[in-house]
């Protein structure tokens, strides 16, 4: 069995600086370009038999943003930590979130050594 860390943004960039940033975490990197994505990539997961670990998320996203995906994560898990990774510092947006089971909230663009410490404080 696997343990993966699912990194949920529209962006490329995001997505492959985030992964390298935790390239020596010892989990699995998954990326997913928005809620559908992720929904779908973790499915198939749990099918295999593996398991997400951390869920890092952006909050405005295609399709399906990143409040919906937390709200839907959370309908059957509600004990998997889901850091937010968003430009989105509005108090308003953060108690929105942490309301719909965000476990923590990093603004970007950060710094590797924060990110590390976030995703470690975690999963310890």
């Amino acid at each position: 069995m696997m343990k993966y860390i699912l990194i949920i943004d529209d962006s490329p960039t995001i997505r492959t600086s985030v992964e390298y940033t935790l390239k020596d975490s010892g989990y699995g990197m998954m990326h997913a370009e928005n809620g559908v994505d992720a929904l779908n990539k973790i499915q198939e997961l749990v099918n295999k038999g593996d398991e997400i670990a951390m869920c890092i998320v952006d909050i405005n996203m295609p399709q399906m943003d990143g409040i919906t995906f937390i709200k839907k994560f959370r309908e059957n898990d509600k004990f998997t930590p889901i850091v937010v990774l968003t430009t989105e510092a509005e108090e308003e947006k953060i108690q929105e979130g942490k309301k719909a089971g965000a476990s923590g909230w990093m603004i970007k663009p950060f710094k590797a050594e924060q990110l590390q410490s976030v995703v470690h404080k975690f999963l310890r």
